[in-house]
């Protein structure tokens, strides 16, 4: 089996784990296939084999690649939603960071993890994802997010307005910081951060959520994802921030921007012991009395 392997940096504490992770890969006779800088930064730091295969575009994902472990937090998870694409190759995430929703397999569970694996004892869950159009094509064929496009104020202490139509018809104009469009799986990410609901996976919806907005009566609301979404921005600087998972390009005002789901959606390995509402209730600390 040709395992994909992606991190974003290696460094003392995690350095054990990605030992740990080939040793068990030549025990499975597994092949790994790392992605290039970090190949170069293992290479450095534990030996790794110079002939070890490697990955650099999501063009490699689309000949041999069977599996993706992405090692870190949820950033690192999301970036390797970046190779994988529509390539339908499944992801697993390790979990070296601290609050991890998609990387959700803790560190000390490597070896059972992937001894489940190997026993195939897991199944996949399927992840929705955006994609937006524009004008000018700004984001070019990296036009899609996991988690949320966020359209926000650039250089002024001053609100914009997004205007927001649902399926052609008119829904509101939102005087605020900025929106957030969201999928389930961003649910619990930025939007939950600014008061959005949290939405179970395979829910086909999106959610708008309004960044600190001027009216207090203005709450987020849940759509269905099969509407698009246009937005336009109006407000006093010329060009506006708008990020998808967390990669920001400037934007004029009246450039249009529409909202559709996208075509793909990602394989996320899913194990019978470790389930979408075990992680909501484990890392929001649900039930916990903090008194004691």
């Amino acid at each position: 089996m040709n395992v994909a392997i992606y991190s974003q940096k290696v460094n003392r504490q995690n350095l054990p784990y990605f030992k740990e992770i080939i040793d068990i890969f030549n025990d499975f006779g597994w092949n790994p296939v790392v992605e290039k800088e970090l190949k170069e930064q293992l290479v450095a730091k534990m030996d790794l084999s110079e002939k070890t295969d490697e990955f650099s575009s999501h063009k490699d994902f689309h000949a041999g690649i069977d599996l993706t472990m992405s090692i870190g937090g949820d950033g690192t998870f999301i970036k390797s939603v970046g190779f994988i694409r529509d390539s339908g190759v499944p992801i697993l995430g390790i979990n070296t960071g601290r609050l991890g929703f998609l990387a959700n397999i803790s560190k000390d569970q490597i070896q059972q993890t992937m001894d489940q694996v190997k026993a195939k004892n897991y199944e996949f869950q399927k992840r929705s994802l955006l994609r937006i159009q524009t004008e000018e094509n700004i984001f070019g064929e990296d036009n899609f997010a996991l988690n949320e496009l966020t359209l926000q104020k650039k250089d002024t202490a001053s609100m914009i307005t997004v205007h927001a139509s649902l399926d052609n018809k008119y829904l509101n104009s939102y005087w605020a910081d900025g929106l957030i469009v969201s999928t389930p799986t961003g649910s619990t990410a930025y939007s939950l951060s600014c008061g959005g609901p949290i939405i179970t996976p395979g829910c086909q919806v999106h959610i708008l959520t309004p960044i600190a907005p001027h009216n207090l009566n203005v709450r987020p609301v849940v759509v269905p994802d099969h509407m698009p979404i246009k937005l336009k921005i109006e407000g006093r600087d010329r060009k506006c921030l708008m990020s998808l998972d967390g990669v920001s390009k400037n934007i004029r005002q009246d450039e249009e921007i529409i909202v559709t789901k996208a075509e793909f959606m990602i394989n996320v390995v899913k194990f019978e012991s470790n389930n979408f509402l075990d992680t909501i209730r484990n890392k929001m600390m649900w039930g916990i009395d903090a008194r004691n």
